[in-house]
């Protein structure tokens, strides 16, 4: 699944980053890596995944051990300290929810984004259209001053919205199999 893959090259990514040349010792370093991902907000939630999980934020070792704000402002009475644990675990549903409007709203922008960005080509019969050069159609010892493009090509049928197919315009002979408009663009002659 996508979430998974992408959390896994997060933590891998994270392992990297502090092992060096002990790639052998991960496992020491694994528990403090899970730990910074579970207690960093994320970009689209604005929440950490802790606090989405428990309803607050958690406690760094440093705060059991050093008298911080937020230690000063618990309860030493266990009865009580529960007591607004369990407030807080009221009031995380709505945490959550507002964290899933965020992840919406992230999502739109992001799709707003990429849809702006994409140039939607369409062609009709008769049109005339170069054809991107595919790794298997390449001269061998081209190399970076290969022609990126082959043709020209004209347009005999619409497959359907966005697929072609084609016909070479020096011969007459037509492409086998039908191509996609991203790996086409107009011949202008």
């Amino acid at each position: 699944n996508g979430q998974a893959e992408a959390t896994n090259k997060t933590l891998l990514s994270n392992l990297k980053k502090r092992l060096d040349a002990r790639k052998h010792r991960w496992s020491e370093e694994l528990a403090a890596v899970l730990w910074a991902c579970r207690t960093t907000p994320h970009k689209a939630t604005h929440e950490t995944p802790f606090s989405l999980a428990y309803g607050l934020e958690a406690v760094i070792p440093t705060e059991t051990s050093v008298p911080s704000l937020r230690r000063m402002q618990c309860p030493a009475n266990v009865e009580l300290n529960e007591e607004m644990l369990r407030d807080h675990l009221d009031l995380i549903d709505e945490r959550r929810d507002q964290a899933l409007i965020r992840i919406q709203n992230y999502q739109q922008a992001a799709a707003r984004y990429y849809n702006s960005k994409v140039k939607h080509r369409s062609f009709r019969i008769g049109d005339m259209v170069l054809r991107k050069v595919q790794d298997y159609t390449k001269e061998r010892n081209a190399g970076k001053l290969g022609t990126n493009w082959e043709g020209p090509y004209l347009i005999t049928e619409v497959v359907r919205d966005g697929v072609y197919k084609l016909t070479k315009v020096r011969n007459g002979i037509p492409e086998l199999r039908p191509w996609n408009a991203m790996n086409l663009k107009r011949y202008y002659h």
